[in-house]
């Protein structure tokens, strides 16, 4: 078969490339990410690129315009390789993986919670399910010549009080030597059991005392992004952190285009050889910048939803997405980190963190473990808002939850100019309401690109209480100012001209992406009301909501409260707790009371099925509105617009 060299610029990464085969997929073996939202379908043009050198086929599409097309734009998605190339990949279709790990305040109004490793150490929690031993072994004699392992076993037993230990077979291989190279002073790796009827694994063996490095990798498996902690076991501090994005997302920006791969030949291989490079490129920065040696791993915690999960693990995830929506499992056991693809040493275990159902997953009990609410009388709303919102209800008694599809709107997917929350994207908005001019500002200061999920909630809630859009998200066509203008009959609203953008376009808003935008909001807004009122709570009743997952770290309460996104709450019940998945593949390295209590929150916890309730799809269409069909549910917005009519009526 022809084969041709495709370089990628402005990365000058090069690969070579079968003719007739996909760009886009091209891109992805080259380890290029492009924006490619609808998972390759040609159906959202955002992996638009230009083709500088060489000749493709295919690419053209209605979404690019005849000067586009002239200056050699194409789309990836719909592009074929057929001859040498040189693809230059615009600011828009980048995604900038540097900007994951960004650090900001958090929303405005929230306060934040971290782990508390005192605490850990106070109550007597702080043991790591993987630890290491030092021990002094007598040296045979012709009177004592007891086998190597026996020796171990005992002289563990007699000094630190082990019991029920198993040797695996790779530390037998090497026993022999390690101990007479030593001088019989060695360091023994174990892992520990959930419950104390189970055994303690000896799963390494090192020469000397090497008790004072012990570290350990958690990552949080995202549908977009993957992060990830090295962790030192002794102190408990993070000594690296990376972020960046999930390599399934070439084959698919939701989880159902990513199930609908894995039912292809060859399908969930590809995925899951993704997500495993994914994590590699991960394990190799952070293993670089901390300076700990990959011997000197012993665990590694992943946390993930449902689909994420056992992809990772390389089960068929097809009867997630089909009633009754069954999942392969919820409970997984330990496993070797290599036999997963992860290039960690053979000893290193692998702890994946249960889930509830196909829909409520490892990332959210991970969430619920790390924020700690499971154990505290106070009545708690966890919400992890994303591409698929969760959300869990309870105290330290009983929990229910819950899953409601969102879509990519808050992760910038489905908006014309929507991007992830990177340098360039429009964060803050504030608009004159006697000009109808804007104020944005951008991630980075810079230029914009286009509009992140937070960003977005911004507009939209200061279009509508400046009167610019209606409760439908609508807008008011009696307004002079040519930033409304009609486009293909769809009206919209210029953010910024082109002559001040990156993109050498206008970025717009416009009545499609509020209406997606809605749709999203009311989905989470009408699945915390279901769950509220199936147990019998109204709003007023919760002591206090943790918001997860990066897009709420720089989520405006005010303004999501606006939007009818969150209920009406007073803001100092809100906790922001950051990414809850990577707290709680964290905070089960720290503690292995956590993978206990995992099975006990998992017993008392209590999965509703919105699309089973007859009340959700009621509830959605009331929210499907700015902020709601009923107003009164939201006094304080009622009051500011109703003293904005009282101007306008002067």
């Amino acid at each position: 078969m022809t084969k041709h060299r495709v370089r990628f610029l402005p990365f000058n990464r090069q690969i070579t490339y079968p003719d007739g085969k996909s760009l886009i997929r091209a891109a992805l073996e080259a380890g290029v990410h492009v924006n490619a939202a609808c998972g390759g379908e040609g159906q959202c043009g955002k992996c638009r690129v230009m083709i500088e050198e060489g000749r493709v086929e295919g690419g053209c599409s209605e979404m690019l315009s005849e000067d586009e097309l002239a200056r050699g734009y194409r789309l990836a998605c719909r592009s074929r390789v057929r001859s040498d190339l040189v693809v230059r990949i615009p600011v828009e279709s980048e995604i900038d993986a540097e900007a994951l790990t960004r650090c900001g305040p958090p929303g405005r109004t929230a306060r934040v919670q971290q782990i508390n490793l005192e605490d850990l150490k106070n109550q007597g929690l702080f043991i790591p399910p993987v630890e290491k031993r030092y021990i002094e072994l007598p040296e045979p004699t012709a009177r004592d010549n007891v086998a190597d392992t026996s020796r171990l076993i005992s002289a563990l037993r007699k000094q630190h009080g082990e019991h029920r230990l198993v040797v695996r077979l790779a530390v037998i291989r090497k026993l022999p030597g390690i101990l007479r190279e030593s001088g019989f002073k060695v360091t023994a790796t174990l892992a520990r059991p959930v419950f104390e009827r189970g055994r303690t694994h000896i799963i390494n063996i090192e020469p000397g005392d090497t008790t004072d490095r012990n570290f350990a990798i958690a990552v949080d498996i995202g549908t977009t992004t993957v992060f990830g902690q090295l962790i030192d076991l002794i102190t408990g501090n993070v000594l690296a952190e990376r972020g960046d994005i999930n390599a399934q997302v070439g084959y698919g920006e939701d989880i159902i285009s990513r199930i609908i791969v894995a039912e292809k030949p060859g399908g969930l291989e590809k995925l899951q050889e993704a997500v495993m490079e994914t994590i590699n490129k991960i394990i190799r920065k952070i293993v670089k910048k901390s300076g700990v040696k990959r011997d000197e791993i012993s665990t590694v915690t992943l946390a993930g939803n449902t689909t994420l999960t056992q992809i990772l693990l390389k089960i068929d995830p097809t009867h997630i997405r089909r009633s009754p929506y069954v999942p392969a499992s919820t409970i997984y056991p330990p496993v070797r980190a290599v036999d997963l693809g992860i290039e960690l040493p053979r000893h290193t275990t692998a702890l994946v963190y249960s889930n509830i159902s196909s829909f409520v997953g490892g990332d959210v009990v991970a969430g619920v473990m790390g924020s700690g609410f499971y154990l505290s009388s106070e009545l708690t709303m966890y919400m992890d808002i994303g591409t698929n919102a969760e959300i869990v209800i309870g105290n330290r008694d009983w929990l229910v939850c819950a899953a409601c599809s969102a879509g990519p709107a808050f992760e910038g997917g489905g908006i014309q100019f929507g991007m992830l929350a990177s340098k360039g994207a429009i964060e803050e908005f504030l608009i004159d309401p006697h000009t109808l001019e804007p104020m944005i500002l951008t991630i980075g200061n810079v230029r914009p690109r286009g509009i992140c999920g937070s960003g977005l909630i911004n507009i939209v809630a200061n279009l509508f209480e400046t009167g610019i859009i209606d409760n439908l998200g609508k807008f008011r066509h009696d307004l002079k100012s040519d930033r409304i203008r009609q486009v293909d009959g769809v009206y919209e609203y210029v953010l910024a001209w082109k002559e001040v953008t990156q993109i050498d376009r206008d970025i717009v808003i416009t009545e499609t992406d509020i209406e997606h935008l809605i749709r999203a909001k009311g989905a989470i807004y009408s699945g915390c009301r279901t769950l509220l009122d199936e147990v019998g709570l109204s709003i007023d009743k919760l002591d206090r909501i943790i918001i997860s997952g990066g897009f709420g770290s720089h989520l405006d309460i005010e303004k999501a409260m606006c939007i009818g996104l969150l209920p009406e709450i007073d803001p100092d019940k809100i906790t922001y707790i950051g990414n809850g998945s990577l707290m709680g593949a964290r905070i089960c390295c720290l503690t292995n009371r956590i993978r206990k209590d995992v099975v006990d929150v998992m017993r008392k916890t209590t999965n509703f099925e919105l699309s089973m309730t007859a009340s959700y799809m009621d509830r959605y269409v009331a929210a499907c509105f700015l902020p709601h069909t009923d107003i009164d549910r939201f006094p304080k917005l009622k009051e500011r617009l109703a003293a904005r009519s009282a101007v306008e009526g002067k």
